[in-house]
C-alpha cells in the first residue's frame, strides 16, 4: 500500500471515528474485517495518534479557524485537518508541504472545494505559525 492510499485510509478510518462512539480498537477492527483493510504502521500511527493528541489538535484547529467554531466544520474537512495537523506535528519523516498538498487533495475528494481551500488556508497558517 503506497503512503497515499494508507493516509486516505487514516483519513476514513478518522473520519467514521466522528459518527461512532466506538472504541478506536473496535473501528478499526470492523474496518479489517468489512473492508477488508491491512493497516500498516503508519495508518496505526496516525489513527491512534490523532486521538491521542485530539485537544492539542482541535486547540490548534480552533486557533486559526479565525470565525470558524469546530462544531461548525464539516466533519470531512475536520478529519482531514485532524490528520494533517498530526502529520505535521508528530510524524516529522513526512514534510508539512506533502501533507497540506494530501490534505487538498483528500478534501477535493470527499468534500467540497471550499473546504479545500479552507483546509489550505487554515494549514498554511499553521505552518507559518509553527
Amino acid at each position: 500500500m503506497t503512503r497515499k492510499m494508507a493516509r486516505e485510509e487514516a483519513f476514513i478510518l478518522i473520519f467514521e471515528k466522528a459518527f461512532n462512539d466506538s472504541e478506536l480498537d473496535e473501528i478499526l477492527s470492523v474496518a479489517c474485517e468489512v473492508r477488508d483493510l491491512e493497516p500498516d504502521e503508519y495508518i496505526k500511527k496516525v489513527f491512534y495518534g490523532v486521538f491521542e493528541n485530539i485537544e492539542e489538535i482541535d486547540s490548534v484547529i480552533s486557533e486559526n479557524a479565525v470565525g470558524w467554531k469546530i462544531s461548525r466544520i464539516s466533519k470531512t474537512a475536520l478529519s482531514v485537518l485532524r490528520l494533517a495537523i498530526f502529520e505535521i506535528k508528530y510524524y516529522d519523516e513526512i514534510p508539512a508541504s506533502v501533507s497540506v498538498n494530501e490534505a487538498v487533495e483528500l478534501c477535493k475528494k470527499y468534500a467540497t472545494k471550499e473546504d479545500a481551500s479552507f483546509v489550505n488556508g487554515i494549514l498554511s497558517t499553521v505552518i507559518k505559525k509553527l
